[in-house]
């Protein structure tokens, strides 16, 4: 596993993150899903790095975790399968009326 990304790369990564999302807002997308769909534009982007994008992503406070009902334990469920949408805010830094150094613009 190569943990050398350069930040042009994480800030395109997480920019798509959130384009991907808004496309199905308000529904919500688990990560598995997510990860094969950036798989086309980011062929080379491992587990880990998404992952860590998703977390940063969640902190921000542009992603928040979907639990569903289905789920015993959310601490105990798997990242792959675990379901993520956009927040207000999200959709604000994915429109462009916010800016993020942090992001891709």
């Amino acid at each position: 596993m190569s943990n050398s990304r350069s930040s042009r790369h994480i800030k395109r990564v997480r920019g798509e993150i959130l384009v991907v999302l808004k496309m199905l807002y308000p529904t919500a997308l688990q990560a598995d899903q997510l990860l094969r769909t950036l798989l086309s534009l980011f062929p080379t982007l491992e587990w880990d790095h998404l992952r860590r994008d998703l977390a940063y992503l969640c902190e921000k406070g542009y992603l928040q975790r979907v639990v569903s009902d289905a789920e015993e334990g959310e601490r105990f469920t798997p990242w792959r399968k675990r379901w993520f949408r956009l927040t207000s805010s999200g959709i604000e830094v994915a429109d462009h009326c916010v800016d993020d150094p942090a992001l891709d613009p």
